[in-house]
């Protein structure tokens, strides 16, 4: 059971502030008989407030990444081999995006985020056009990922990839001052 004011990850909606656990009044049952307890949720990026009920073993809804696995995740981007994938067909390739977002993981977008860009990156050296279903699963995927990380780092969406950028720059670069550093005796 998560407390008022955590911060969760509802699914595809992605991070919300928990506003209340209650019976909402539109759930109300007879005078003295108990309603279904309900999360009311805030999405942190968008203007709504979601009902989730709070009983149901099947609710796509987590707690956020700690500040420390955000930062890990984040330490793992340049050791991922992301390969891009090509579906079958349009909706082959649609499922197996869907099926990656519904892992409700973290690490899962962030494969998936590095996958895409690989096949943009192949479209653009092979001067063919990226295509529409990638585009929109990468921008839903970057989203998702972007809005946690921001969350977990105390920072804005929109500063991650430069946060992320900077991250992998002072480890590589930190990397190859410990390569040059002479062997001690």
């Amino acid at each position: 059971m998560f407390e008022k004011d955590a911060l969760v990850v509802y699914g595809r909606t992605g991070v919300c502030r928990v506003l209340d656990v209650t019976v909402p009044d539109f759930c109300r049952t007879a005078p003295g008989e108990r309603g279904t307890l309900y999360y009311v949720l805030r999405p942190l990026y968008q203007d709504r407030i979601i009902y989730a009920p709070a009983d149901n073993p099947q609710l796509p809804l987590r707690p956020i990444l700690t500040e420390e696995e955000a930062l890990a995740l984040v330490d793992l981007i340049p050791s991922v081999q992301a390969k891009a994938y090509y579906g079958v067909s349009v909706q082959d390739l649609r499922d197996h995006y869907q099926s990656m977002l519904q892992t409700n993981r973290c690490a899962d977008l962030m494969e998936m985020v590095l996958s895409i860009y690989a096949k943009k990156a192949r479209a653009e050296q092979t001067h063919k056009k990226f295509g529409a279903v990638d585009e929109r699963f990468m921008r839903q995927a970057e989203a998702l990922f972007a809005g946690e990380i921001a969350a977990s780092l105390g920072i804005t969406p929109e500063e991650v990839p430069d946060y992320i950028a900077r991250r992998v720059h002072a480890a590589q670069a930190d990397g190859a001052a410990r390569e040059a550093e002479p062997a001690e005796a």
